[in-house]
């Protein structure tokens, strides 16, 4: 695949309009409700996939974030052994554990990254049209430059997930299941020790597994989570604003705010990521939402992020 393959690749115009960002029905940093209008854009049908960021790696040499040497002066106290590349890898535990420890269930594996998302052993032939993983977010706003596009805000994703359904629960409406069909890649089951999908893969499904939305968007829920370029804070920056005022593409707050409260030691700063991933499950993480959002740190990835891109182009140039 070419450049020009890339450039051209599937995309859907979102019009320019207005819609109801967040809940206040779930998690309390989805809150307030309010009502937001966003600019029309183009945004890819799906996530960046794992053949698509070979081309870029392939035409560039670029190194991610995972590929390179550690400094360890940047982590003092840090066990050596620990200090060479790699990234986050989510394992499967044995049996129930602690749901309020991560650690659980994650652990930093040498030489994970996007060619070898679990580690040394785990190759991506067999996953070409899988969204890429292990991505931080200075590697997707990489590619999204050389492909002569953009990350989108967190606004302009949401109003690009809800498809068109405004205030509802889900991208594809307000039932989880309807009349029982899994609509997204996500848990099935008892977390993180027993998945019970019938189908299942092991981590991620191939991109547009799942039905669209009503934009013809597919995985805006689900397989995995998608950067932003919103830095984090733990409720909506506008959380005063009167709710019969408009925000007009909202671009989130500073660097300088972004924090996560869970991890209040860990200074490094965060952007919002969305959608949720194959890990959300009804029993540990209902972020399988449009209004759902979660704090990732910058200079990382996992195995459960990835991300797609925008292009803030009139509509009538691409016609």
């Amino acid at each position: 695949m070419s450049k020009v393959g890339i450039l051209e690749k599937d995309m859907t115009w979102v019009n320019p309009g207005q819609f109801n960002m967040g809940s206040d029905a779930h998690y309390a940093d989805e809150a307030p409700v309010r009502k937001v209008k966003v600019s029309g854009f183009w945004i890819d049908s799906t996530t960046v996939t794992n053949e698509q960021f070979a081309v870029f790696v392939d035409a560039t040499g670029y190194k991610t974030i995972a590929e390179r040497p550690l400094n360890p002066a940047d982590f003092p106290g840090a066990d050596p052994v620990l200090l060479v590349p790699g990234s986050l890898v989510f394992h499967m535990t044995k049996g129930p554990v602690d749901l309020r420890n991560i650690g659980n269930w994650w652990s930093y594996v040498p030489e994970a990254c996007w060619r070898h998302p679990e580690g040394v052993g785990s190759e991506i032939e067999d996953r070409l049209d899988h969204p890429v993983v292990q991505v931080a977010y200075e590697d997707a706003e990489a590619y999204a430059a050389w492909a002569g596009k953009e990350l989108p805000t967190e606004a302009e994703w949401e109003a690009a997930a809800r498809g068109g359904l405004d205030g509802a629960a889900y991208v594809w409406g307000d039932e989880l299941t309807p009349r029982g069909k899994i609509m997204a890649k996500t848990w099935q089951g008892d977390f993180p020790w027993r998945n019970k999908a019938k189908k299942k893969l092991a981590r991620t499904a191939p991109v547009g597994s799942y039905p669209p939305n009503g934009f013809g968007l597919y995985d805006m829920a689900g397989n995995v989570w998608q950067w932003t370029t919103d830095w984090y804070v733990n409720h909506h920056p506008h959380k005063d604003t009167k709710s019969c005022c408009t925000l007009d593409n909202p671009r989130g707050p500073s660097m300088n705010a972004s924090h996560d409260t869970q991890m209040p030691h860990i200074k490094i700063p965060r952007k919002v990521v969305k959608g949720g991933s194959f890990l959300c499950a009804p029993s540990y993480c209902r972020r399988y939402r449009p209004a759902a959002r979660h704090a990732q740190m910058i200079d990382s990835g996992m195995s459960h992020i990835g991300f797609r891109c925008i292009k803030r182009t009139e509509k009538s140039t691409r016609e």
